[in-house]
């Protein structure tokens, strides 16, 4: 065995590890109880063998009335929650008849405009009994408003609604791209949306802090959790700033990992970063509750390791990556289909990506029991290196000023590409192999028919809008939009003449348009 392997963090993987490895390591004080601080073993007393963890397929596609469709044939193979992709103009706060979208359209998610969509997307869903969680960042502000109001017509209150918004700008930034405002607006967006949350949808996690972006962008594990836990911090800040006291806002905080195929690195990783968080949120944020304490996330296997060489060994590699977040206490979780470095997943591949997730909770044993590698040499000392190599980059990212000053000068969006810029070189020279790309090779690939998106779909959904501002009653949108932008440019919460706008059917470009107006947009330095 090489005795100078390393992890995907840059650490050494010791060919054995021995007690001598954990010399005096005292369980009780490292570790907690499950459910107790500092959650190091799960953040909730008996994890899996009460119930499993909330199974979701992330989905969406061309229009509202298909992506719909897609819902209920997930919801009718056992899914036990919704998560929604939207298209790239949606993300970026356009609608789909906006020069910008021109091919754009339903390609990666599904298209949402307004009201309309909104309603055809959910139909025949019940929203008082489903969790929904919907990855939009810079406009989730509108997007939750949207989804409040089609509840509402099901005759469902908010106190009813279970979801979560990913609402996470900052990684954005860092590693996405898909941002519309400067960062101080966005971070006064997103406290306003943790007050309107706290009195409307108490049961909402109003954001999900997203280390999985930073991650297929090619940041390792310890850098994930580094920058992650430090832009969490940031919004925590804002939040108190804006006058919100820590226990009202942070236990609805929930985060957004990868899971790779690291297996053993990956369960260290989850578990260090709920010890981290932990800490900070008691020791930093005086924080009381202990549900402010808790770091419970969603995960998502890792897009950036599926390959379009022989694509059914991706099958593989999801169970794998679905295995260790489950040994690492995930809360949810995405499996990814197997054909998705190919193109959108079809019916039968998301099928098989979920009843990947329904075979490691029903036909293996690792839900019988909490936290199944608690005390393994291995895993309680990788634990313990992936804590402290993170602890080392947030303080890193607080000399620079705290997450946003750090993203000012480039710093963790520098640090994610050296790291990419390795695993390319290792890939590339052999060091690092990839199954099918770079070694067992095939001399010919199988072929293979994907879905697409038919380009009639942008077509049509600019048709609907159209209809919709001729049907629609105009001055009451303009006036709506009008008080949008003067609640932007004071200090009340935006999210209240936000809802009175998209109500009116004002659509989600023109509700970012008015906030553009009064905001700006952020332009990003072009080097650093």
């Amino acid at each position: 065995m090489d005795a100078t392997a390393r992890s995907e963090s840059g650490l050494p993987i010791r060919p054995l590890y021995e007690d001598s490895a954990l010399a005096g390591f005292d369980p009780g004080a490292r570790l907690g109880a499950p459910g107790r601080y500092p959650f190091t073993r799960g953040v909730y007393p008996s994890m899996y063998t009460g119930r499993p963890w909330t199974m979701r397929q992330y989905a969406g596609f061309g229009t509202a009335k298909e992506s719909n469709e897609r819902y209920h044939e997930l919801v009718g193979a056992g899914t036990g929650g919704l998560s929604v992709a939207f298209d790239l103009p949606t993300q970026m706060g356009y609608d789909s008849d906006e020069p910008v979208a021109r091919g754009e359209v339903g390609k990666v998610g599904v298209a949402i405009d307004s009201i309309e969509d909104m309603r055809t997307l959910f139909h025949g869903l019940p929203l008082g009994e489903v969790s929904t969680s919907m990855t939009i960042n810079a406009p989730a502000s509108t997007l939750l408003l949207l989804y409040q109001l089609v509840a509402g017509e099901q005759g469902v209150t908010g106190d009813r609604l279970t979801g979560t918004i990913q609402n996470d700008v900052l990684k954005e930034y860092i590693a996405r791209g898909t941002y519309i405002f400067p960062p101080k607006q966005s971070l006064r967006l997103i406290s306003d949306i943790f007050a309107y949350c706290h009195r409307e949808l108490p049961r909402w996690n109003t954001i999900s802090i997203s280390g999985y972006h930073m991650a297929e962008a090619g940041a390792t594990p310890a850098q994930e959790i580094a920058f992650t836990l430090a832009n969490a911090k940031e919004y925590v800040r804002t939040a108190q700033a804006a006058g919100l006291d820590v226990d009202d806002f942070a236990p609805r905080l929930s985060f957004f990992f990868v899971a790779r195929t690291t297996l053993l690195e990956e369960i260290a990783k989850f578990r260090a970063a709920r010890r981290i968080w932990a800490r900070i949120m008691r020791d930093e944020f005086k924080a009381k509750n202990p549900k402010s304490q808790m770091l419970r996330f969603h995960t998502q296997t890792a897009g950036v390791q599926l390959t379009a060489q022989q694509p059914e060994v991706n099958l593989v590699r999801v169970a794998l990556q679905g295995l260790g977040a489950v040994l690492g206490g995930t809360q949810s979780l995405h499996t990814n289909s197997f054909d998705e470095a190919i193109a959108l997943p079809t019916q039968k591949a998301a099928r098989l990506a979920l009843r990947t997730q329904q075979v490691i909770a029903y036909e293996t044993d690792v839900t019988k029991t909490v936290d199944p590698f608690a005390g393994s040499y291995v895993i309680e000392s990788m634990t313990d290196e992936l804590e402290a190599a993170a602890l080392e980059l947030i303080q890193a990212v607080e000399d620079r000023g705290g997450a946003v000053c750090a993203i000012e000068q480039g710093f963790q969006k520098s640090e994610i590409e050296n790291s990419a810029y390795r695993i390319a070189l290792e890939i590339d020279g052999g060091e690092r192999t990839v199954v099918g790309v770079n070694k067992y090779t095939l001399d010919e690939e199988e072929p293979y028919e994907p879905l697409r998106v038919d380009p009639q779909i942008e077509i049509d959904q600019c048709a609907r809008l159209a209809a919709l501002r001729k049907e629609r009653d105009g001055d009451a949108v303009r006036r709506a939009l009008d008080e949008l932008r003067t609640a932007a440019a004071g200090t009340g919460n935006v999210l209240h003449p936000m809802r009175e706008a998209l109500s009116a059917s004002a659509t989600v470009g023109e509700v970012s348009h008015a906030l553009r107006d009064v905001w700006g947009v952020y332009v990003p330095r072009d080097t650093f």
